[in-house]
C-alpha cells in the first residue's frame, strides 16, 4: 500500500447503492468493502468496482482456526484486491495461516495483498475491554501486544485508532502500517465510534491511511466532503 491513502468506506447494502455513490466522483477512489456490502454481494461486486478502476479494502475481519482462515484467504486472493484484514485476536498461528493462504491463492506473477490486522475496534473503550471482555490490561498496552504479535506472524501492518499510531511505531517501526478509521471531521458526530479523529490529526501523528465512512457518504454533498477530507489529510489547510 502507497501513498498514504484516504480509504472512502462503501457502507451500503446493495450493489445499485455501492456504485450509484462511487460515480458521482470523477476520479477513481480506494474503496473500503466491508461484511455489510460483501456477504449481500459477494465477489461480483469487487470485479465491477475494480473496473472501474478502484482499488480495494477488503474489510472482512477473519477471525477463525487457522486451516479455515487460510482456506478462506486462498480463495480471497483471487480477487486481486490490495488489502485486506484478519483479526489480530485470532493470535499468531491464525495470522500465520492467512498470509499462507493468501500466497497460495495469488494468482501467478500477482502480488499478493496487503493484509493488516485489526488490533481493538475503535468503538472498544477501556471500560468495555475489562468490564465485557474481561481483559485486565489498559487498551494501548493490549493494542500494543497485538500490534507486535502482528508484526511477528508476517502482517503488513494493523488497523487500530489514530490516538495509538505514534506508540505503535515506536514499537514496530515507520514500515509497519498503521490503517486507521474512526475518522471524522471536527463538526461531525461520534455516532457509535470512541477513540475517533480528525483527518489532520491522524496526518499529524503518522497514520498510513485512513478510512472515513459516514463523514462523507452521509453528508448533504458528498464529494464536498470528501474533498475538506482529504484536504485536511495531504495537510492543505491551516
Amino acid at each position: 500500500m502507497k501513498n498514504r491513502p484516504l480509504i472512502l468506506a462503501l457502507d451500503f447494502d446493495t450493489r445499485e447503492k455501492a456504485l450509484q455513490f462511487v460515480q458521482i466522483f470523477e476520479e477513481p477512489l480506494f474503496v473500503k468493502v466491508g461484511m455489510e456490502l460483501f456477504y449481500q454481494e459477494g465477489p461480483s461486486i469487487i470485479e465491477e468496482l475494480q473496473r472501474s478502476g478502484h482499488q480495494i479494502f477488503l474489510d472482512l475481519k477473519l477471525h477463525d482456526i487457522p486451516n479455515t482462515v487460510k482456506q478462506t484467504m486462498k480463495g480471497l486472493a483471487k480477487l486481486g484486491v490490495d488489502l485486506i484484514t484478519i483479526h489480530a485476536a485470532g493470535g499468531r498461528d491464525m495470522m500465520e495461516a492467512a498470509i499462507e493462504g493468501l500466497e497460495a491463492g495469488a494468482q501467478s506473477g500477482n502480488k499478493r495483498p496487503d493484509v493488516v490486522a485489526v488490533t481493538q475496534l475503535t468503538s472498544t473503550s477501556s471500560e468495555m475491554l475489562k468490564n465485557e471482555l474481561l481483559i485486565e490490561k489498559p487498551l494501548l498496552e493490549t493494542v500494543l501486544h497485538y500490534a507486535e504479535n502482528a508484526k511477528k506472524s508476517g502482517m503488513s501492518g494493523v488497523v487500530c485508532s489514530v490516538h495509538e499510531v505514534s506508540e505503535i511505531r515506536k514499537t514496530c517501526g515507520p514500515s509497519f502500517l498503521t490503517v486507521t478509521p474512526g475518522i471524522r471531521l471536527a463538526k461531525d458526530r461520534a455516532q457509535d465510534q470512541v477513540r475517533i479523529a480528525t483527518p489532520k490529526f491522524a496526518k499529524e501523528q503518522g497514520a498510513s491511511a485512513i478510512v472515513v465512512g459516514r463523514t462523507i457518504t452521509k453528508a448533504e454533498d458528498p464529494v464536498a466532503a470528501y474533498n475538506e477530507v482529504k484536504k485536511e489529510w495531504e495537510g492543505k489547510v491551516e
